[in-house]
């Protein structure tokens, strides 16, 4: 810390601090800034410190004064982590305050629940999207706070107009990054065994599904992309055998 934090009014009771890290033991930055958003909160219902997305410690400084992670705002200079506590936070000394300091920085794993759905002749119900080319197994993301199990019925049922309890996790998937997207875990539930006609009732929502078709393994594996084909196979061959887990279908 070279000098001491400045407080600046930026809107109206809004506080940014700023200041010019400078090398030497960064817990001593933490304490000084620490003191100077106390200072702010006396004035203000909101204090915030923007923080260059590549400076690792004064992210560090930010986060052990007890500011919140927001979000990153974009920008044509550089990216900037935006850091922020309001009067109305709970002290970071109470656990309530502490856990939800974590919670603003710890990573968030992405969750996708997909269900099993199969007919008498052993072919799987799956979906051909509109968002991408190849065809997938019904389901979609788990919204935070949703259980992985209940977000599947939800998905199929707003999807396809089916309502089908979720059965028993049947793979757990971990997808890398891929195409532009984050890795995220991909967990399959069994839909149990339905008669083919049930594919007659099926109301696509037709903003994210062309199409539905029950389709055997190697009809799949041709409209599929490679990951989703393996991700069935796997999936297939651990019915009745307990959760497993893959990476990419493997």
């Amino acid at each position: 810390m070279s000098d001491r934090p400045s407080i600046v009014t930026v809107d109206d009771g809004v506080a940014r601090i700023i200041w010019a890290p400078a090398d030497g033991d960064w817990a001593d930055a933490v304490d000084v800034v620490r003191r100077e958003v106390e200072a702010a909160l006396e004035r203000h219902g909101r204090v915030e410190i923007h923080v260059a997305a590549d400076d690792e410690v004064a992210q560090r400084v930010a986060t052990w004064s007890g500011m919140r992670r927001e979000g990153v705002r974009r920008g044509v200079g550089g990216d900037e982590v935006v850091y922020a506590r309001l009067t109305s936070d709970v002290p970071v000394s109470e656990p309530g305050g502490f856990r939800a300091l974590l919670n603003s920085f710890l990573p968030r794993k992405r969750a996708i629940s997909q269900m099993l759905i199969r007919d008498h002749d052993d072919r799987i119900l799956l979906c051909e999207l509109t968002y991408k080319q190849d065809w997938d197994l019904p389901g979609g993301v788990v919204e935070v706070g949703e259980s992985p199990q209940l977000a599947v019925a939800r998905e199929v049922e707003e999807e396809l107009g089916l309502a089908i309890k979720a059965g028993p996790l049947v793979l757990t998937d971990w997808l890398p990054p891929w195409g532009g997207w984050d890795d995220a875990l991909c967990l399959v539930f069994d839909g149990g065994v339905h008669d083919a006609s049930i594919a007659d009732t099926i109301v696509r929502q037709t903003r994210e599904i062309r199409a539905t078709e029950f389709l055997t393994l190697e009809q799949a594996r041709e409209r599929c992309a490679d990951f989703t084909a393996r991700r069935l196979t796997s999936a297939l061959a651990n019915l009745g055998g307990g959760p497993a887990y893959t990476e990419s279908g493997v």
